[in-house]
């Protein structure tokens, strides 16, 4: 029998599938990318059970308020497990969380991520914060921490899913919303980079349908693959939008985050009840690679109108006196913007029109006419005016 000294110890959690030196490993390769986001507010560094955010900026606010939002990136992320690409659905998971604070108008502080997975990876792992902690500098948002679950049993050793919460701040004045919105006032679209990380149930569906493999050649939509084009990053509008909201002061009202549910019912959201709004197709064509699976999927671009974006990441409800403000200060920043609406407070027209969303009681908006001709392989529509 073999003394106790020349055996190596039992470890019963490694042997059930779980390899914590490969989360220490992964913890130490994400390190220095979680250390770039992070400014004097936070102590403790990485790996502490909290993070921890020193408040005390907040004592120059004279109300301020905490924003919070929580999201993933949704079946995206099969995508980049397909072609094993993992260093762009962090930036996804940034847009997904910061964007969303950024509608009320506050300026996110901090953000924590959460990834559950099959096997720890370290390499991937750190891919994926990677990603995360670069959206987070873009967005001028300190990644706080966040955890690395291993789930043996649960998900495959090459499954993975990503979520994270963001909080912000406000002051209360200077908050946006419904309650600001006027008749006669303009409702602007910002164009997006793509899908962003809504309705790739639909998306992986219609490749389903069609045979197609992500490694496969895309040459509709440029010279990459399909999985490659379908991983476009979200396009991040957290410093536009808080700088825009500083050059129009009251004059920016309201914003929507195009997300799940298309654009006439996440604006919907933002409107107060009784005002409603006909957007009008024709001032800007959607981006090729909606064109592109719509009709793979033997669809119309209306019919999934309430499904994806189709070339629309924010709308913005201004001062119609401050448009061509607006435009100008988007366009500084690199977003493209076209007016698409104005608001409206009279008796409607007949016809069926989103009312409100999410458990909103909000106001009413449809799309009207028909889409601008498309815009060459490669490039984007210019949005009309």
């Amino acid at each position: 029998m073999a003394s106790a000294s020349s055996t190596s110890p039992s470890n019963p959690y490694a042997d059930a599938g779980v390899d914590t030196a490969a989360g220490d490993r992964a913890v130490d390769l994400m390190k220095a990318a979680v250390q770039r986001t992070q400014g004097p507010e936070v102590l403790g560094g990485v790996g502490g059970f909290a993070g921890m955010f020193d408040a005390s900026a907040l004592r120059g606010y004279a109300r301020p308020l905490l924003a919070t939002s929580t999201d993933g990136v949704g079946t995206k992320v099969a995508i980049a497990q397909a072609i094993d690409k993992h260093d762009t659905v962090g930036i996804d998971l940034v847009g997904m969380v910061v964007d969303d604070i950024v509608v009320v108008g506050a300026a996110p502080l901090f953000m924590t991520d959460y990834i559950a997975c099959g096997k720890v990876v370290p390499e991937r792992i750190a891919q994926i914060v990677a990603g995360i902690a670069e959206g987070c500098a873009t967005t001028g948002t300190a990644l706080l921490g966040g955890e690395t679950a291993e789930h043996p049993g649960l998900l495959g050793p090459h499954d993975y899913d990503i979520a994270g919460a963001a909080t912000g701040v406000v002051e209360a004045d200077r908050m946006l919303g419904a309650r600001h919105v006027r008749d006669g006032d303009a409702v602007l679209a910002l164009e997006s980079s793509g899908l962003h990380s809504n309705g790739y149930s639909l998306v992986r569906h219609i490749i389903a349908q069609r045979g197609i493999s992500y490694t496969e050649p895309a040459p509709d939509l440029g010279s990459t693959t399909w999985g490659e084009s379908l991983l476009e990053p979200t396009r991040l509008y957290t410093v536009p939008l808080l700088r825009l909201a500083d050059t129009l002061g009251g004059g920016l009202r309201a914003l929507s985050h195009v997300t799940g549910g298309g654009i006439a019912a996440n604006l919907a959201r933002v409107l107060p009840a009784g005002a409603w709004v006909d957007v009008d197709r024709a001032t800007w064509a959607p981006p090729v690679v909606f064109r592109v699976l719509a009709e793979a999927g033997g669809l119309s671009l209306a019919d999934t109108e309430g499904t994806w974006n189709l070339g629309v990441g924010f709308l913005t409800v201004v001062d119609a006196a401050q448009v061509e403000q607006a435009r100008a200060a988007l366009a500084a920043d690199g977003i493209p913007a076209w007016q698409v609406g104005v608001v409206q407070t009279d008796s409607r027209p007949d016809g069926h029109y989103e009312q409100g969303a999410k458990g909103v009681d909000g106001g009413a908006v449809r799309l009207v006419g028909a889409f601008a001709a498309s815009a060459p392989t490669g490039t984007s529509s210019d949005g009309g005016n």
